[in-house]
């Protein structure tokens, strides 16, 4: 292939990288935006009963107008007031969100085909002579790939903290701020928004197990890989609306610590390249303890890509983010004695096979 259309193959790798690299942000907004939503239906439902109730008070009232207390006239007319008004802003706020999911949902539309058809349109380079020795494989190259993947991670889990937990506390203050100016008046309010407080606190503290989770699973140090596993898979089964089977082969068994790191580690990075690289709906993964090398196999039947030219740094893949997780991965478990095999074509699904020696002897 000339130097033009090995420019052209480059230009769209990193453009296809940029469009990945969006739809995985999109992707993760449009999860925030649902349990946004979710809560803030849930206010609006309440706010609606609660217009109704007031409603009803309000024309009993007024058949009473005479002989009402003045006092219960006006309270009744501030309350109602009152709830208009928060129903009113709740259902703007809902509307903001909805029509923010819509627009996320056209844009992540666009760009998922786009993104397709620039995949199919992609040459395969032939690998150069060498340059499976060359700079892109070399140990500081591989360092480099990991201190990379750490920041990825860590900005990835900084942004998400923002839009998570930290959105919900803003939301919180505003709350805990309401039921200050209800106690006093109708304390039977003030109960109620503390009943959603509770219910909004429960979901954003279930967020950050999750992210303490990804970050640092402690049943992982507790209960082993097998266990953290099965709760990773399910996890991310409920949150990607992605089909994944999990089979265990062998009797579970505890591994140095390090060793079950590595392989939930593995596990989860390709379960989530399959996810975010591959759009995969479907995912398999076979964890073998029964000798003394532990088998592990991830397969999905996502879109593919030269595994061959991108293991071996071809220049089409230096800019890969999929083929660069698998480079550093490769280079990890084979510092340990370890194996990784990668089977996938642009046409077909991804396989991988990892091997690790389950002790040091």
């Amino acid at each position: 292939m000339d130097r033009e259309a090995r420019s052209d193959a480059r230009a769209r790798e990193e453009l296809i990288e940029l469009l990945q690299t969006e739809m995985k942000r999109i992707r993760e907004k449009l999860i925030e935006i649902k349990i946004q939503i979710e809560q803030t239906q849930l206010v609006v439902d309440r706010e609606q009963a609660r217009n109704s109730d007031i409603a009803t008070e309000l024309r009993r009232v007024q058949d009473n107008i005479d002989t009402a207390p003045r006092q219960d006239i006006r309270a009744i007319y501030d309350e109602a007031l009152e709830a208009r008004f928060r129903l009113t802003t709740m259902r703007g706020q809902l509307e903001k969100f909805q029509n923010s999911r819509e627009l996320l949902e056209k844009e992540q539309q666009v760009l998922g085909q786009i993104a397709t058809k620039l995949q199919g349109g992609i040459e395969t380079l032939p690998a150069e002579s060498g340059s499976a020795s060359g700079p892109v494989n070399s140990p500081s190259m591989g360092i480099v790939r990991v201190v990379q993947a750490q920041e990825d991670e860590r900005q990835r889990l900084a942004r998400q903290m923002h839009d998570g937990p930290a959105q919900s506390l803003t939301n919180f203050i505003l709350q805990t701020e309401i039921c200050q100016r209800l106690f006093d008046r109708n304390p039977a309010r003030a109960a109620e928004e503390l009943l959603t407080l509770k219910t909004v606190a429960s979901t954003t503290f279930q967020k950050v197990r999750d992210f303490i989770f990804d970050l640092r699973p402690m049943m992982l140090d507790d209960l082993g890989v097998v266990p953290t596993v099965r709760r990773y898979v399910d996890s991310f089964r409920e949150k990607n609306d992605i089909e994944v089977k999990l089979d265990i082969l062998g009797e579970e068994r505890r591994l140095q610590s390090h060793r079950e790191v590595m392989i939930f580690r593995a596990i989860q990075e390709l379960m989530v390249n399959a996810r975010d690289y591959a759009s995969a709906s479907e995912i398999v993964i076979r964890l073998d303890l029964t000798s003394n090398r532990i088998k592990v196999v991830v397969e999905d039947n996502g879109r593919g890509f030269d595994a061959e030219a991108a293991l071996i740094g071809d220049e089409s893949y230096q800019q890969d983010p999929r083929a660069q997780s698998l480079i550093t991965l490769k280079q990890k478990f084979e510092l340990v004695g370890g194996a990784v095999s990668v089977f996938s074509g642009e046409e077909q699904s991804t396989s991988v096979r990892l091997e690790l020696p389950a002790s040091d002897d």
